[in-house]
């Protein structure tokens, strides 16, 4: 292929929705576009209800809502990063996103998901301190740690993010511009790369040791220090009560890893665009629209805390 420098070109192409054809006749209609537009403003409008009621319900003043709280606001973002894009390019049916652009979207999309990665294993410590140390939990999980774990968050993500993003800066890429899915990921991008990209993939796998697989290995750790514990409890009940409480964060982190997961299988071993393309909606929606159901369906506190919002909201009306 004819390598070109970054400088020549101007943009990429998003195939992922627009171009293949076992997809065309699903594309070119209106129900597409209103489909995903509604999932959308769902995502928005969940993890916005998650958001409100957590910070107008004194009794969800707590760690684990605290962080709930962020990871809803994540939520919001990472979606807001790539579905819109989606939504402009099948309603005008241009494939087309400047190089700075595509950029900036890999970078955004980079620096979300490592801020929910960083969260989910805050929420994870959170509920093996809750569950393992009960009678210390008020004096560890104090508002300072818990702030400071979300801050720490934000250097860490943006570290990863930029030192991934900043790598690609120097690359060369052919002719062949296109990119198989419906938003800019930065393994995509290096892979349309004629130059040399060894530096760039060992960046990849170093960052995804570090950034990806630390937290992760706190979120097991937690959760394989909790069922010691549990099991340790006589009481049936009991035992049901405490797993109880992490059902719901298990139920999150096995969406956000394992379609996670499932985008770099389906990206490694498969070359066939649609399954691609159906791997990275799953990574890119499905967890950020399913969260506030999970967490609102499971926990009494959020259903009383949303009871108390809607009727604020319906005596204002």
């Amino acid at each position: 292929m004819k390598c070109i420098n970054q400088t020549v070109f101007s943009e990429f192409l998003l195939l992922g929705l627009t171009d293949d054809p076992e997809l065309q006749p699903l594309i070119f209609n209106l129900f597409l576009f209103i489909l995903f537009l509604s999932i959308y403003l769902i995502t928005i409008l969940g993890n916005l209800l998650i958001i409100l009621a957590v910070s107008s319900d004194t009794h969800l003043h707590t760690p684990m809502y605290f962080f709930l709280s962020n990871l809803s606001f994540t939520d919001i973002c990472l979606s807001t990063t790539t579905i819109p894009k989606m939504l402009v390019n099948t309603q005008t049916q241009d494939q087309s996103i400047s190089y700075s652009g595509c950029l900036t979207q890999a970078c955004f999309v980079l620096f979300f998901a490592g801020l929910e990665n960083c969260l989910l294993a805050a929420m994870a410590y959170d509920r093996y301190v809750a569950i393992c140390h009960p009678l210390k939990y008020t004096v560890i999980m104090n508002p300072r740690l818990c702030a400071l774990l979300v801050l720490l968050s934000l250097p860490i993500s943006t570290v990863n993010a930029l030192l991934l993003t900043l790598a690609v800066l120097h690359l060369s890429f052919c002719t062949d511009l296109e990119i198989p899915l419906f938003f800019c990921e930065l393994a995509q991008i290096i892979k349309l790369a004629c130059s040399d990209t060894f530096i760039n993939n060992v960046l990849i796998y170093v960052a995804a040791f570090i950034f990806g697989g630390v937290p992760l290995s706190g979120i097991i750790f937690s959760y394989a220090q909790i069922v010691s514990s549990v099991l340790r409890i006589p009481s049936v009940r009991a035992r049901h009560k405490a797993f109880s409480t992490c059902g719901s964060h298990l139920t999150v982190v096995s969406l956000f890893y394992g379609t996670g997961l499932g985008v770099y299988i389906s990206s490694a071993v498969t070359d066939s665009s649609r399954k691609t393309v159906m791997a990275s909606v799953m990574y890119s929606v499905v967890p950020q629209i399913t969260n506030p159901f999970i967490y609102s369906l499971r926990s009494r506190d959020m259903k009383e805390a949303l009871r108390k919002l809607f009727r604020r909201v319906s005596s204002v009306l």
